[in-house]
């Protein structure tokens, strides 16, 4: 009986460009051409969750990786540049930062290298869980925050964290971008000297080698270069508890600028519209009316005699009504406090929280034995320590802004209801009727201070007054602020500006009367990205060539054919210093597969060496009796664990009709050290492909492990083998079929499956995204049941 048990088939509405199956979970992610990123659950391919594109992200998706607990999924975006970090459990997006390139390529590994060292950091509990208060979650009433600082899931931090264990995503991208982030979040290693876009990349899970193959394509040729690079990493692996525990530090910091972020965007969904409604009605006021009086002149004359002219009454009867104001009152009132408690609850506890970790760092970068190579500079972060100290200040400013705002609101709203109750002839409240000098002297100060007409405004705000203050410092603009606070008379500005000595000590945080908050938290984030740069391209300098070899070229025509994924494949054995490479030439027809070896552990002598591998006729005289030796080539190939690698192969004299295999092909049938002498050692000074002749070939005849592909033109293979799971798409991108690898399939089974195949092709609704998978459902027929259709379709597309 033939191998693999068939579990799921699907044909999808849009074309799939990227195929990932999640290492811990029966999950695949797909991207398709829409820009649309998919989760897929192995039972019958059902639909778990969809990520639509949006302006915000981006629309062509250019690489796919998972985090190695399975918990994240990361994709790049080549239209904005940018990585987007999603959780698995919902279509969110937690965590993007910008890249310089557009990536066509991501490798997400977990370092498993293990010490004494190590073990403790692993297992000691964070100090900052113990010494600083748990970040209050942001309220979930606001639309645009995101949910991992939710109530809901106030924990969420902690997943976007995940483990202690360093793990990095690395980046390829085209002109030779290679960048490195730890926890895929902060940045730890610029790489430079690598020539072409990035093609396939791998780094060893002990951090001692980075390999990179890449497509070299000059202008005024038509054809590219297929090069392979090893990289010596070592520095990072030498250090590695210092990387780890630095990293750890950048993962925190990152995660906190994050939140503060998101609460001053909580901030100013609570400072509402409403709150300009008395500025806007003022200055309407003033363009409508009449007399020369001003607005100042009108409502003192109102607070002192108690009568209004005709116009103001009109305005305050008419326009605002004392219903209005009522509502206006309770506005301004609930917005101010909400933005009182953000500030006081999120903010700081943000801002301490960094300043802590800062202040961490910095202990760390003075021990300059441990961290000077890392690049660490101590002043840099003291310059991000003092941008936060900043930051801080401008927020308490604020909160006296709301107090004082507060405080003169109520007063004057107390009066104007009062004095609106009289015009219109209504009962007033003997309470409400009580004001005393104090009360009238604390108005008029307000109307003084805020009721003056400034011309000047209109052109920049549209409204001659500036009424409510708050606003302002919650608007992102590099203009200054409208109404700054008074600082006449303060005795220690006044002596700050009279003791220059003082006035420059680092003890001291600058401050920025002028600016809005928003201004100061971006000068912030912008000194601690710089200051947190540095490791990254003295980590980046670190890294140099080890080996270098070009494989073979190919023909600009190549493009033109709808890729999956671009050959080479590169894969790290973790049970030995081995390294393999996987490829095709395609030149070659296909017709061989390469595996290329060499050593990373430069103590043993093992020589560098390469072979190739050929299939022969393993099918059985049913299939094709009259044939005597045939010959498969490989049209895409995995590593599906340490000994095997999965293909997808094809006749090499295709005819009409003739069927594809998915086979396993285990090393040991193709590699074992009593064939080192028969391998071809390179000859650096030539490119591979110009000593194909000299590379000796392996023909293997696959016994039981192969199955064939009825009614499907099978082009591309994804494989997991710790689920033990494979999944085939065809040549035209839109059929699928998901095998459970480990298994003998037997005929009962395979009627049950395709029964449940039929079933919910027939229509019935996937159990998790119902409304989802109708759009499936309705082109989700099996291709036992639509052969004829589904051929013809992928012989249109097939190149």
């Amino acid at each position: 009986m033939p191998a693999f048990r068939q579990v799921g088939e699907k044909q999808l509405p849009q074309e799939v460009v990227f195929m990932a199956w999640s290492p811990k979970r029966d999950l695949i992610a797909l991207a398709n051409r829409a820009g649309e990123v998919l989760l897929h659950r192995l039972a019958n391919f059902q639909r778990v969750w969809s990520l639509p594109p949006n302006e915000n992200t981006g629309k062509e998706v250019t690489a796919l990786a998972w985090r190695p607990d399975g918990k994240i999924l990361a994709f790049g975006l080549t239209d904005t540049k940018r990585i987007i970090l999603c959780d698995v459990e919902k279509p969110e997006s937690l965590h993007s930062f910008s890249v310089d390139s557009s990536i066509t390529y991501m490798h997400w590994m977990e370092v498993t290298e293990e010490s004494s060292f190590l073990t403790s950091f692993y297992n000691a509990e964070d100090e900052s869980n113990l010494l600083l208060p748990k970040l209050p979650a942001l309220p979930k009433n606001y639309s645009t925050t995101a949910k991992i600082f939710s109530e809901e899931k106030s924990d969420e931090i902690m997943k976007l964290l995940g483990d202690v264990r360093l793990n990095a995503l690395v980046l390829g991208g085209s002109c030779g971008f290679i960048e490195i982030y730890a926890y895929g979040m902060f940045k730890i290693a610029t790489v430079t000297g690598v020539a072409g876009s990035c093609r396939g990349l791998c780094l060893s899970s002990d951090l001692k080698s980075l390999s990179v193959i890449t497509e070299i394509r000059d202008s005024s040729d038509r054809e590219a270069e297929i090069t392979y690079f090893q990289l010596d990493t070592s520095l990072l692996s030498s250090y590695l508890p210092e990387v780890t525990r630095m990293a750890r530090k950048f993962t925190h910091i990152s995660t906190l600028l994050q939140y503060i972020k998101l609460s001053l965007t909580c901030m100013c969904e609570a400072w509402e519209e409403i709150l300009m409604q008395m500025d806007s009605r003022l200055t309407k006021f003033v363009q409508e009316k009449n007399t020369t009086t001003s607005v100042q002149d009108e409502f003192m004359q109102l607070l002192l005699w108690g009568k209004a002219s005709l116009e103001l009454q009109a305005l305050l009867m008419n326009q605002l009504t004392v219903k209005g104001l009522k509502k206006l009152g309770q506005s301004i009132e609930s917005s101010y406090s909400s933005i009182q408690k953000l500030v006081i609850s999120h903010l700081q506890s943000g801002s301490e929280a960094l300043l802590y970790h800062l202040s961490e760092l910095k202990g760390m970068a003075l021990w300059k034995q441990k961290y000077e190579s890392l690049g660490l500079d101590a002043s840099g972060i003291e310059e991000a320590i003092t941008a936060v100290g900043s930051f801080i200040l401008k927020a308490n400013e604020l909160l006296q802004v709301i107090d004082s705002s507060m405080k003169n609101f109520k007063a004057f709203f107390r009066w104007l209801y009062v004095a609106m109750l009289r015009m219109s002839e209504d009962h007033v409240l003997p309470e409400l009727n009580k004001m005393t000098q104090k009360d009238i002297t604390f108005v008029a100060d307000f109307l003084t201070e805020h009721f003056n007409e400034a011309p000047e405004l209109y052109n920049r705000k549209g409204k001659y007054f500036n009424v409510e203050r708050v606003g302002q410092y919650l608007k992102d603009e590099d203009d200054d602020l409208v109404s700054p606070p008074n600082t006449e008379g303060n005795q220690w500005f006044n002596f700050l500006k009279n003791t220059t000595h003082l006035k420059e000590s680092p003890l001291l945080f600058p401050y920025y009367p002028e600016k809005s908050l928003h201004f100061v938290k971006r000068q912030m984030e912008g000194v601690i990205d710089q200051c947190l740069l540095k490791p990254a391209d003295v980590i980046g300098k670190s890294v140099h060539q080890a080996f270098c070899m070009s494989l073979y070229k190919t023909s600009q025509s190549e493009d033109s054919t709808p890729q999956l994924f671009k050959l080479p494949f590169l894969w790290n054995d973790k049970t030995s210093n081995i390294h393999y490479v996987l490829f095709t030439m395609l030149e070659d027809s296909i017709s061989k597969i390469y595996i290329l070896r060499r050593h990373t552990d430069t103590s043993r002598s093992v020589s560098n060496g390469i072979l190739a591998v050929e299939f022969g006729n393993f099918l059985s005289n049913s299939i094709n009796e009259s044939s005597d030796s045939r010959c498969y080539s490989c049209l895409d190939a995995h590593f599906y664990d340490d000994e095997t690698v999965t293909v997808v192969l094809k006749e090499s004299m295709e005819q009409e009709g003739k069927e594809r295999v998915l086979a396993q092909l285990p090393l040991s049938s193709v590699y074992t050290d009593e064939d080192q002498d028969g391998e071809l050692i390179w000859d650096c000074t030539r490119r591979l492909d110009e000593q194909i002749g000299e590379i000796p070939t392996c023909t293997v005849v696959l016994e039981n492990q192969w199955r064939v592909l009825e009614n499907m033109k099978a082009q591309y293979v994804s494989v997991n083998g710790i689920r033990k799971v494979s999944c085939v798409l065809s040549s035209n991108l839109r059929h699928v079929r998901v095998f459970e690898m480990d298994v003998e399939d037997d005929g009962e089974a395979e009627e049950e499956e395709e029964e449940e195949t039929t079933q919910t092709a027939a229509g019935e609704p996937d159990e998790l995204n119902q409304s989802a998978d109708n759009q499936d459902n309705v082109c989700g027929a099996s291709a036992e049941e639509l052969p004829d259709e589904t051929e013809e379709h992928e012989s249109s597309l097939d190149p």
